[in-house]
């Protein structure tokens, strides 16, 4: 990933971030032992002198590659891409279509709860997110629903440029907030945002339930799809302001506190959460009394079993709004049942965006 990064930065036009002396052709002009040498100090150079993100995604950057052989191979091949062809189909997705691939490929927790793209992608036209507004990811993994967020708005901004300078700069730096825990993921995701040319300054590595989530910030969409199961070591929330969930290590349910309570009044939300969110007694019913009264939970989609790379993981998307008061914002829940009398969705029949186009005419406008 990182020979490829600095690879699709000259290709895109965007080397000026990287410092003189440490791009792409300084490194193609040196060979053998010279060239692995000069690649290992680009990494220590990249994450100790790079300005902003990119410093943030060579920090302790390092290689596991020992013989100057293998690194002439691996450049040699990236120089024999059809850059030509990638860049017309945009080397942003390019990098997304890898990230999807690498996730299906894992049989570790990577690709578990990879979010398939055409869930994300009918998230996005039902909520609809508007420039000028503050969109969150408390769980943004690789950057799935920011990216797609921004290329909604590009596309009904004339690529931005329908927006005054204000709203422009607005778009590329403040837009989008978001938080991710583990690093290597954290790294996937800021060159990810860099090669959509989004600025990642406010996604940054930390943990939603600590602290670092109240710092996040209010929003006026929040979309994401936050881990599920307990915390490692049975851990607590360590944030001041929550209450219903303090006391839990039940990962689902302190992210569903944490949404609640980010929402600005009027903010809208698209979440999702395992069947036990719905189905909890005790502290979950207690959350969902919380969600009910604060927020307007107006739609249901129960998706499907067999599209996250878990089997037995029954999903649902909750769509909800926060209210102006506390009270009552809940008036009535409709439910789209995605689940009984389906395809067997997986390898052999993956999940498309016209499985979603019955659900999205009755959702309406």
């Amino acid at each position: 990933t990182y020979l490829l990064f600095i690879k699709m930065l000259q290709e895109t036009g965007r080397e000026g971030v990287l410092p003189e002396g440490f791009r792409w052709t300084e490194l193609t002009k040196r060979e053998g032992e010279a060239q692995l040498t000069h690649y290992r100090a680009l990494l220590l150079k990249l994450g100790t002198e790079g300005g902003g993100t990119v410093r943030s995604i060579f920090t302790d950057a390092q290689t596991s590659l020992r013989k100057p052989t293998n690194l002439a191979e691996l450049v040699s091949q990236i120089n024999k891409l059809d850059w030509y062809s990638a860049k017309e189909e945009g080397l942003g997705d390019l990098y997304e279509g890898l990230l999807e691939k690498n996730a299906g490929e894992k049989k570790s927790g990577a690709g578990q709860y990879f979010t398939p793209r055409p869930l994300i992608d009918c998230m996005v036209r039902l909520l609809q997110p508007q420039a000028g507004e503050v969109i969150q990811d408390p769980a943004a993994g690789t950057g799935g629903f920011l990216v797609a967020a921004d290329r909604w708005i590009k596309q009904h901004t004339d690529d931005l440029f329908a927006l005054p300078a204000a709203g422009q700069r607005f778009q590329r730096e403040e837009a989008f907030r978001g938080l991710e825990l583990v690093p290597d993921t954290h790294r996937l995701l800021l060159m990810n945002l860099m090669l959509h040319d989004i600025g990642g300054d406010l996604v940054r590595g930390g943990d939603s339930l600590s602290p670092d989530g109240e710092a996040l910030g209010k929003a006026d969409l929040i979309l994401t799809n936050p881990p599920f199961g307990t915390k490692k070591g049975g851990g607590r929330p360590t944030r001041q302001d929550f209450s219903v969930t303090a006391e839990t290590s039940n990962k689902q349910l302190a992210f569903v506190e944490h949404i609640i309570r980010a929402l600005k009044p009027g903010g809208r939300a698209g979440v999702v959460l395992p069947d036990n969110v719905l189905f909890a007694d005790g502290m979950g019913r207690e959350l969902r009394r919380m969600m009910m009264d604060w927020c307007d939970l107006h739609t249901i989609l129960r998706l499907p079993t067999g599209i996250f790379y878990a089997q037995g993981v029954k999903t649902n998307v909750l769509f909800f709004t926060r209210g102006k008061t506390d009270r009552g914002s809940t008036q009535g829940v409709w439910v789209w049942d995605m689940r009984a009398g389906q395809p067997a969705y997986g390898k052999t029949r993956p999940l498309r965006a016209d499985d979603f186009s019955a659900f999205e005419a009755a959702y309406g406008s």
